[in-house]
């Protein structure tokens, strides 16, 4: 089954549960697909439908924590509701640690020896890490380890 497939098979699932929130989460992630397939690019990919629920996701959890400096918790609580129904269509995302090990093993790979260099070990990450983990937190992590 294609993630749109899923896509539309949950959102019938939600309209016959009457979850109105889940339903509307859904909704914003199939007018997104449709969006880019009506876009030139034809069917879309799963890897590209991971990237626009990726996006999602991010936006979510963005206007999330702008709602909760504001002091807006209704509307923040509606949010964070969203992003956990776009995550469960994400793939797992690596701790931590996870992601420091990668880290590691790229600078020993590329003989990074300072923050100078960040740009080589950035470069052999973003493409191994897309998908997996937060590129400001890979970005952290490579800073704090070039720094030592």
């Amino acid at each position: 089954m294609s993630f749109t497939e899923k896509i539309n098979t949950d959102i019938k699932n939600a309209m016959l549960a009457k979850e109105k929130e889940k339903l509307a989460a859904l909704r914003d992630i199939k007018s997104k697909l449709l969006l880019e397939a009506t876009s030139g690019a034809g069917d879309v990919s799963d890897e590209t439908a991971m990237k626009i629920c990726m996006k999602l996701h991010k936006q979510r959890m963005e206007t999330y924590e702008l709602y909760m400096q504001q002091g807006r918790e209704d509307l923040a609580s509606e949010e964070l509701f969203q992003a956990q129904v776009i995550e469960a269509y994400l793939p797992k995302m690596l701790s931590e640690d996870e992601v420091r090990a990668e880290v590691k093993a790229a600078i020993l790979q590329t003989g990074a020896s300072g923050p100078q260099e960040m740009g080589k070990v950035m470069g052999v990450l973003s493409g191994k890490l897309a998908g997996k983990a937060d590129g400001k937190l890979i970005a952290a992590l490579v800073k704090e380890e070039l720094a030592k």
